[in-house]
């Protein structure tokens, strides 16, 4: 089994969540602004690192949200020649903006990004993520 530690970031303001447009591998669907952990990276450095990077905006880590662990059998993998299940473990930190503007990720596995009502994020075509992160608020 293949294993991923990701880090990502709730960020709220009022009555609405930033969210990413997650678009790799021929699936897509709205996210939480986040991402992999590189080797020797703090998670809360690798979430601040992927809301600007995803989103344009520099951000500051509030509090540890949860952490969420799924598994994802080998044939739902889209990465070439994988031939194993990959468990991902995703540490959810509640954050804010403290400054940058709305831009996209150019040539990453996001291509958009936007701030959208959180009484109408059930009616996204989003990962199951965004619904663990809600669940932790």
């Amino acid at each position: 089994m293949d294993i991923r530690v990701a880090a990502y970031a709730v960020i709220a303001d009022g009555d609405r969540m930033l969210l990413a447009h997650w678009n790799e591998g021929g699936r897509s669907g709205w996210t939480l602004p986040g991402g992999g952990i590189e080797p020797g990276e703090a998670p809360a450095d690798a979430a601040v690192r992927e809301v600007f990077e995803e989103t344009g905006f520099t951000a500051q880590i509030d509090a540890t949200l949860g952490v969420d662990s799924i598994v994802i059998p080998a044939v739902a993998r889209f990465a070439s020649g994988a031939n194993a299940p990959l468990q991902a473990i995703r540490i959810v930190y509640r954050a804010h903006i403290t400054g940058g503007s709305l831009t996209y990720e150019l040539d990453g596995s996001t291509d958009y990004a936007d701030w959208h009502r959180i009484d109408q994020i059930g009616a996204l075509h989003r990962v199951s993520l965004v619904d663990a992160a809600l669940r932790m608020l």
